[in-house]
């Protein structure tokens, strides 16, 4: 039995009174202010135009500027802000190697990251380092007996936190871990749920045949986000300006529990067939394949992983990705395997050569399933006793086909 780590974040809601907030909005207004001045010298970075991600490096060249600017802002804060600008602005270096431009950070976020340096927690209340030392806030729970989330509890291990101010309110987003027990991955025995994401009709497709999500809901969604913020920028004024950050503030929470909800059905669906495995394709291949997926859709599958693989983590189910080149045009019958662009048209896929049809992302959900099979059964770690989760029963990577007993 192997141990794992598990993570997660537990939401709580602050009780701030008058003083504290007023000290809490100048440490955030500091806080973006330290981030900013990082973010601006890394971009300009060297003389041959390549930005800085170091954060050894950027710490050398901002921390003295950044604490006198910000009229000595407490230390961790500062270490703080820094790793955040590092971390955009590696973001940024990342996406002109893959040849696109981005712009330059900008942070205009009401929040602040505290390290266990400059949070401390007790059973009711929490201490936060502030421009003038440190204040209380009490949890506002529901009621003593209720805690806000299943992680905010005595086994999970509180670690660093963001404060977030949103609608005159502020919470803590806390990182809390758990150790648990995992039995070892066993390729020789698994069943793999492959999974097919989209960037239309539904968000998620699997080998098993089950549709999820609906990525032109989320699409929808988000253009009438973007259509509110273009009218809000326009405008120009100070209100418009609040009014597009708390726009934009709650679409985020509104797309991130969409996509929690469509991984949690995801593992679900896994759990339903006994699934050992979930395969994903890598994202780099989906952004080749699928030409068209915005920024917002790879951002969203990428969101859909990440949250599929820590809550599969909980069940011992373990995820991982492959790369399988023509998943959508090859014909997932063992006994065929045709491969053309032809037998795909739309969500229909209709095989040239033995005649076989089905819906398209199905079949390619089928396919992933069985590349992960197959990598297993050529690097000597098992696969040909494996099987892939099909809608009635399961099927092993020589096309063996076992139904589900009742």
């Amino acid at each position: 039995m192997a141990t794992v780590e598990l993570r997660r974040t537990a939401v709580v809601k602050l009780d701030v009174d008058d003083d504290a907030h007023h000290l809490l909005q100048e440490t955030i207004g500091r806080f973006k202010q330290a981030a900013q001045i990082v973010a601006d010298d890394g971009w300009n970075g060297t003389e041959d135009g390549y930005i800085v991600t170091s954060k050894s490096k950027l710490h050398d060249r901002t921390y003295e500027e950044v604490r006198e600017a910000t009229d000595e802002l407490n230390a961790d804060l500062v270490c703080a802000a820094r790793n955040r600008a590092a971390d955009a602005l590696d973001s940024c270096a990342e996406k002109r190697k893959d040849g696109e431009n981005p712009s330059k950070p900008q942070f205009t976020s009401d929040s602040v990251v505290y390290n266990l340096n400059a949070i401390t927690y007790y059973d009711d209340y929490t201490t936060l380092a502030t421009v003038d030392g440190r204040i209380e806030a009490e949890y506002a729970l529901p009621n003593e007996d209720v805690p806000p989330t299943t992680y905010f509890s005595a086994e999970w291990e509180k670690h660093e936190a963001t404060l977030h101010h949103r609608d005159g309110d502020y919470y803590l987003h806390i990182a809390v871990v758990k150790e648990t027990e995992k039995e070892p991955e066993d390729a020789e025995n698994g069943t793999v749920l492959g999974v097919d994401l989209n960037v239309d009709g539904h968000l998620a497709v699997t080998s098993s045949g089950a549709f999820i999500g609906n990525a032109d809901y989320l699409n929808h969604k988000r253009r009438e986000y973007e259509k509110r913020r273009g009218q809000m920028q326009q405008a120009g004024t100070r209100s418009a300006h609040l009014t597009m950050q708390s726009l934009g503030g709650r679409f985020a929470r509104w797309s991130e529990d969409y996509l929690h909800r469509v991984s949690k059905a995801l593992v679900q669906e896994a759990l339903a067939h006994d699934c050992t495995h979930i395969a994903f394709e890598k994202l780099k291949h989906i952004r080749k394949r699928i030409s068209n997926a915005s920024k917002f859709q790879q951002w969203a599958f990428r969101r859909i992983q990440e949250y599929t693989e820590y809550k599969a983590a909980e069940y011992g189910i373990a995820v991982q990705k492959v790369t399988p080149q023509y998943t959508s045009q090859r014909c997932s019958h063992v006994d065929c395997s045709f491969t053309h662009e032809d037998n795909r048209d739309g969500d229909e896929f209709c095989c040239l050569k033995c005649g076989r049809e089905s819906h398209a992302d199905y079949n390619a959900a089928k396919n992933i399933a069985r590349k992960l099979l197959q990598n297993w059964h050529k690097s000597g770690s098992g696969g040909a006793t494996s099987h892939l989760a099909l809608k009635s029963g399961t099927l092993n990577v020589n096309g063996t086909f076992t139904p589900t007993t009742v």
